[in-house]
């Protein structure tokens, strides 16, 4: 039998099908090969470009420098905002407020300072470290403050302008609210309601005070009230000391009421109706005004909302790519 008959009488060879499947194979191993590698790269440059990118905006960050309010050559009011919530970590902070006062009060330059308030109040804790350190820096440079209230100055944000040398409002400004408020929600009807069972435990019989899923005892309740009563006086006495005389105290005093500005001229609670730019003109005598408020700096908010989007815009391509960071 000749070698290239097989058993049958045919020729022996590998078949045009098995040899055609082995090439595909190979070939589509190549090209998923090569893919990942064109892939690699691109996401290798994307990488080198946005940290180029972000280094970029460092250097412009460093070059053009923190803001800053320099020292001005001619007399002028200088300002500092209070607008909104004060809070802790906040512009409002008394670590930011603080830091524009000193700066302010520093300034050789500065006639006077007014700090201008639109706030319906805050941290009692925030607000009395910026009353203190108000009533320091008068003393230290022997320069007069002066509040200015645009359309709201109450509570905390009022605990802050009683240590100016003089309020002045708006006759539509809402002013007062000395008085303080602890408040929260709780669920004990309701879980009745649904049968849901509380299990707490813990050590220290005050430890769970105010758990929104236990009832109120009466005990917490009077512990509480003691200390709201204690921050309360000690409001009290800081708008006593901070007033004067000019107050005309009444039963609705302190009772967290709230006034118009031109009630609250009447009441004592501000010494008359003027806005900024008078006061800067008429009482401080320099109508030039310089605002030493803390701001963030727009670059760094910039870089950081920058930063945090191209942190998500990776994580989607990379997912959207099949790809894991680690």
């Amino acid at each position: 039998m000749n070698d290239s008959d097989n058993g049958a009488g045919m020729p022996s060879m590998q078949t045009p099908v098995a040899v055609s499947w082995e090439r595909q194979t190979i070939e589509k191993l190549l090209l998923a090969q090569q893919r990942e590698q064109v892939s690699a790269r691109r996401w290798k440059v994307f990488f080198r470009l946005v940290w180029l990118g972000l280094l970029a905006a460092a250097m412009w960050l460093w070059v053009s420098g923190f803001p800053s309010t320099a020292t001005v050559q001619g007399p002028h009011t200088a300002l500092v905002q209070i607008k909104g919530a004060i809070m802790a970590d906040t512009e409002n902070s008394a670590e930011n407020v603080v830091s524009a006062l000193r700066s302010a009060f520093e300034d050789k330059a500065a006639q006077g300072v007014v700090v201008l308030i639109d706030s319906p109040g805050g941290s009692p804790v925030q607000a009395g470290i910026i009353n203190d350190e108000i009533v320091r820096l008068k003393t230290l440079h022997n320069k007069k403050v002066y509040a200015v209230v645009e359309e709201t100055c109450a509570s905390a944000a009022y605990y802050i302008a009683v240590a100016a040398d003089a309020i002045y409002v708006d006759k539509a400004s809402v002013v007062g609210s000395i008085g303080v408020l602890m408040d929260g929600f709780g669920f004990t009807g309701l879980m009745d309601k649904l049968g849901v069972e509380r299990r707490l435990m813990t050590a220290g019989e005050n430890k769970a005070m105010l758990d929104p899923f236990s009832p109120v005892k009466e005990n917490d309740r009077r512990i509480l009230q003691a200390m709201l009563d204690e921050i309360h006086g000690q409001f009290i006495d800081v708008v006593k000391k901070g007033r004067g005389e000019r107050l005309k105290v009444t039963p609705d005093t302190f009772s967290g009421l709230v006034w118009s500005g031109q009630q609250a001229v009447n009441l004592g609670l501000a010494d008359g109706l003027a806005n900024l730019d008078q006061v800067a003109r008429d009482v401080v005598q320099a109508e030039d005004v310089i605002d030493y408020t803390y701001r963030e700096h727009v670059g760094w908010r910039l870089a950081r909302q920058l930063g945090a989007s191209v942190g998500e815009g990776m994580v989607k391509a990379a997912a959207s790519a099949g790809m894991s960071l680690r």
